[in-house]
């Protein structure tokens, strides 16, 4: 038998502040939104003999900086984030929640905090056949009901669709505006690609040089300007469609 959550009680927050990463504790609904996306992490990646699963740091267009993450699933769940035009900060290992839940003390960091137009989503990474274990089960429950019961959203991220994922991987390597010739960019925008082949797109500016055309689409793609189904590898036969 499953744990069933009870009713969570004298909830507090914890975060560190990004100047000295001292710890600042309060009652959950005191705490602000703008507080907690300024939080640093509240724990850094551990690497250590015979670890099992990769931390590592990616850098986000969404925040302009590196953002760590303590696993692969995490990073595919950091690409779609950072893919997501509605998403406008990200923090990784937010903050740590304390209740009191069937007479005991819990304790829980989320992966994600994510700061968007529909309100912030905190997240919880996890393979799918976790998901059954009793102990994680419990823990999401409670830590659902203490985020919802501020209007916050909160979600439980697994595996992602492996097509999609490598697509979103793919374009991830042209998210760097810096990279890009405005000047390029301004004339593919002039151009009419809605309803284009990715491979006409390709060619629509036969005088520039081709890889850089390449390129420079491929951004619009990461940006969203330009948008595919990304349900289906991407190939020259990818029909675009524009943002109206």
């Amino acid at each position: 038998m499953g744990h069933s959550a009870g009713k969570a009680s004298s909830v507090t927050v914890s975060y560190r502040r990004p100047d000295d990463l001292s710890e600042v504790t309060q009652e959950w609904p005191a705490a602000g939104v703008d507080e907690l996306a300024a939080a640093a992490p509240w724990r850094s990646f551990r690497w250590y003999r015979g670890q099992k699963h990769y931390s590592g740091t990616y850098w986000s267009s969404t925040v302009g900086g590196h953002v760590i993450y303590e696993s692969r699933l995490e990073l595919a769940r950091l690409l779609f984030a950072d893919f997501d035009a509605d998403i406008r900060h990200i923090v990784a290992q937010p903050f740590l929640l304390r209740a009191r839940v069937d007479g005991k003390l819990r304790r829980h960091v989320p992966d994600y905090l994510f700061i968007g137009d529909s309100g912030p989503v905190v997240v919880d990474v996890k393979p799918a056949r976790r998901l059954a274990d009793p102990k994680v089960a419990f823990t999401f429950r409670w830590a659902r009901q203490v985020i919802e019961e501020r209007g916050w959203r909160f979600e439980v991220a697994t595996e992602p669709p492996a097509v999609e994922l490598g697509n979103v991987r793919f374009l991830a390597g042209y998210r760097r505006s810096g990279l890009f010739s405005s000047e390029l960019l301004e004339r593919l925008r002039a151009e009419s690609l809605d309803g284009a082949s990715l491979g006409h797109a390709f060619g629509c500016l036969p005088a520039e040089m081709p890889s850089h055309v390449r390129s420079a689409v491929l951004h619009l793609l990461w940006c969203q300007e330009l948008r595919a189904d990304l349900s289906q590898p991407l190939s020259g036969r990818t029909l675009l469609r524009r943002l109206s």
